[in-house]
């Protein structure tokens, strides 16, 4: 029988945003048909490139930036290292000298508007996420590959699995939620005791710390830099940043040239609900805000829903003493197992399973990471997963304007706060009596997800979407 191996790099990665399914998993499909041309050895033969985009990523792809995505991983550019500031300039230039350097070496004459085709009423049956990669060559032939982006950054080529990891022999399988309680209950490990052993499969120990902790630096990084950045976003909506705003209020106007010593004057700053309150969200709002702005975050597990995480996790550092590198990695390890399991067992796509796919199953991750940071048991733990996605079920994706802006960055704090609440009450409850179990809500937000309507599945057809007026830019 097949098993999904996830490690922890593949939950969190690292990416531009705004959204993984719609920007990063396009980037790397188009990294992918580009490395095939390649290896065919037929990139040189290369006169024309047709890319063909499908249902959700057809409808909402101009707002999430597919089409930009796409274009520079054709270049070869690498979402992890490419330069945020240099995306524009590089889109301008395509459009306006109507050429791609293709695979970063082969020049090709490229029309924007007639090379990049978005089907709006056509969808393919695996996912709705699709795109196809057609290269004409200077023989007359084509050859073409077909790639689903499943979420999270996840990309699957036609006719394979989408595992391209090497399989290993993982110490302590887990595809479900009854597996993970089994594991940590006969060994008395911790989950993210249990994801580290299974990560020595893939490496060593102390490069699993350090790429946690490298992932950690974006997410500060990022937290800062929204927090310290002003403006409107960029789409059309004109909606204004706020993080910035609150950031100063809540420091009193003193600036800070580095994340430490911000991190401790909040830390300094006191605990009262409001206060604590207030900088939940203002960290979520920054990385949002961030990510809307084609910054880089970190998927968590999704772009759309990158604030959670890192909201909660600065929660822990700021106001539960969570700031040692141990509580950092143990936090992580931790909440990249309950997003696992999630995408074994369900949906981390928006497309496939609306919003629910992703704040749902970010603030899940993050109740889990905080309640074993703060000393919670193993079930206890997987009762704080429950508890925020119980409380998600059912939520729609409805962007308007097909933006990773309304109402998704205001979600993030509300991802946040739940995941905050959901660990405080399975800290304080006997998790021996809970009627529903973490597998039970798996089951149900995919039950949940293939009864939702199209419409509410990233799509912009209803909800919000339909009901505000709005009036985009012609792109």
């Amino acid at each position: 029988m097949f098993r999904e191996q996830i490690s922890v790099f593949d939950i969190f990665k690292i990416g531009i945003g705004p959204s993984s399914s719609h920007t990063l998993g396009p980037w790397r499909a188009a990294q992918q048909f580009t490395a095939s041309l390649l290896a065919k050895n037929i990139l040189d033969d290369v006169v024309q490139i047709k890319i063909l985009l499908y249902g959700s990523l057809a409808k909402t792809g101009l707002g999430h930036g597919t089409d930009i995505a796409i274009l520079l991983g054709m270049m070869a550019a690498d979402p992890v290292t490419f330069d945020v500031d240099a995306i524009d300039p590089t889109i301008t230039a395509i459009k306006e000298e109507q050429h791609l350097l293709l695979a970063g070496s082969h020049p090709i004459a490229f029309n924007y508007t007639d090379d990049l085709v978005f089907l709006y009423l056509e969808s393919l049956p695996f996912h709705p996420n699709a795109l196809t990669f057609q290269a004409f060559l200077n023989s007359g032939k084509a050859f073409s590959e077909t790639y689903y982006s499943v979420g999270g950054g996840f990309v699957v080529k036609e006719g394979e699995s989408g595992n391209d990891k090497e399989m290993v022999e993982l110490p302590f399988p887990v595809d479900k939620a009854g597996d993970l309680l089994h594991w940590c209950l006969t060994t008395g490990l911790k989950v993210s005791e249990v994801v580290m052993e299974n990560e020595l499969a893939w490496r060593k120990e102390a490069d699993t710390i350090k790429g946690i902790m490298q992932h950690f630096k974006i997410m500060k990084e990022c937290t800062f830099r929204g927090c310290h950045s002003g403006g409107f976003l960029p789409g059309g909506l004109n909606v204004g940043r706020r993080a910035a705003a609150l950031n100063k209020r809540l420091i009193a106007g003193r600036p800070y040239s580095d994340y430490e010593s911000w991190i401790g004057a909040i830390r300094a700053g006191g605990n009262s609900f409001n206060y604590t309150l207030d900088w939940v969200s203002c960290f979520a709002l920054a990385v949002n805000e961030e990510n809307a702005s084609f910054g880089r975050v970190v998927t968590a597990p999704t772009n759309g829903a990158a604030g959670v995480i890192p909201a909660v996790l600065q929660y822990a550092i700021a106001f539960c003493d969570c700031f040692t590198e141990e509580k950092i990695v143990q936090f992580i390890a931790c909440a990249s197992e309950i997003g696992s399991i999630f995408k074994k067992g369900a949906t981390i796509s928006a497309a496939m399973g609306g919003c629910q796919a992703e704040i749902g199953v970010s603030s899940a991750m993050a109740a889990a990471a905080l309640t074993e940071c703060l000393g919670g048991s193993q079930r206890q733990v997987m009762m704080a997963a429950e508890i925020a996605m119980e409380h998600h079920l059912g939520l729609t994706c409805d962007p308007i304007g097909g933006l990773v802006q309304i109402p998704c960055i205001e979600r993030n704090t509300m991802g946040a706060i739940k995941a905050i609440t959901a660990s405080q009450l399975a800290l304080q409850s006997n998790p021996d009596k809970a009627k529903v179990s973490l597998g039970a809500v798996v089951n149900t937000m995919w039950e949940t997800a293939l009864d939702m309507n199209l419409k509410y599945k990233e799509t912009s057809d209803g909800g919000l979407a339909t009901n505000i007026p709005i009036s985009l830019p012609e792109c």
